[in-house]
């Protein structure tokens, strides 16, 4: 072996490895993507599909996470709290607010805990709170549990951080609620409150980014190995 082919041994191996390195996470990143343009078609298919009736689903079974769902009852506004914090911009500029969360009472069925949407905190108009019989539209969200950076519950002021509906359901007075939270769906009217949801929850799909990313890294990675090769070792 020639000492130049001595010379370029290690940093060939090192370039060599580093290069399938990098060309399996650009693989990985292309499998991701695939996976989540299907994740994300399946809720562009739910979202577009009508609601399935809450009343299907049998007594102890608990529909899967994020199931558009609908559900007919009557709101217990006396009950009602806050969940989270959040500033959002309105007619009056930057406000701060929570979402609206209101016990649903149905006839023969447990009581869902119903995320109305968000509330400003200041605010010149009455809510939309309305009485009778009600049928919301709206998605499953799984109940949560805190966790070390949790912020602490003030269950006095009813103002909520973590969305445990058997923890909100004790500190309002209510028992045996839903082991979820349906989060409503709807349009968003400007100035009448609460704001629901307008669509499914959609996890971020920055795998192409990280593809380019990660392939764009090979090829400079080989480009640079050869320049070094052209002027380190060939006449």
């Amino acid at each position: 072996m020639t000492p130049a082919y001595r010379r370029a041994l290690v940093p060939g191996l090192s370039t060599l490895l580093m290069l399938f390195v990098l060309l399996g996470l650009g693989t990985w990143q292309v499998y991701r993507l695939r996976w989540k343009e299907g994740v994300l078609a399946q809720i562009a298919a739910a979202e577009a599909a009508p609601p399935v009736p809450l009343a299907e689903y049998a007594a102890a079974n608990t529909p899967p996470p994020y199931t558009k769902v609908s559900a007919t009852g009557r709101f217990r506004f006396d009950c009602a709290a806050q969940f989270g914090a959040e500033v959002r911009d309105t007619s009056a500029g930057p406000t701060i607010g929570a979402d609206q969360l209101v016990p649903l009472e149905r006839a023969g069925a447990a009581t869902i805990l119903v995320d109305r949407g968000w509330i400003p905190q200041k605010r010149e108009t009455p809510l939309d709170d309305p009485t009778g019989l009600v049928t919301v539209t709206g998605y499953v969200r799984p109940r949560e549990t805190p966790h070390w950076f949790s912020p602490q519950d003030d269950e006095a002021a009813r103002q909520f951080y973590t969305l445990d509906p058997e923890a909100i359901g004790s500190a309002t007075g209510l028992r045996d609620l839903a082991p979820f939270t349906l989060v409503a769906l709807g349009l968003s009217m400007s100035d009448s409150y609460p704001a629901p949801r307008q669509h499914l929850p959609r996890p971020p799909n920055n795998h192409l980014s990280y593809v380019i990313t990660w392939y764009g890294l090979a090829v400079a990675l080989v480009v640079i190995f050869g320049v070094w090769v052209r002027k380190a070792l060939l006449p």
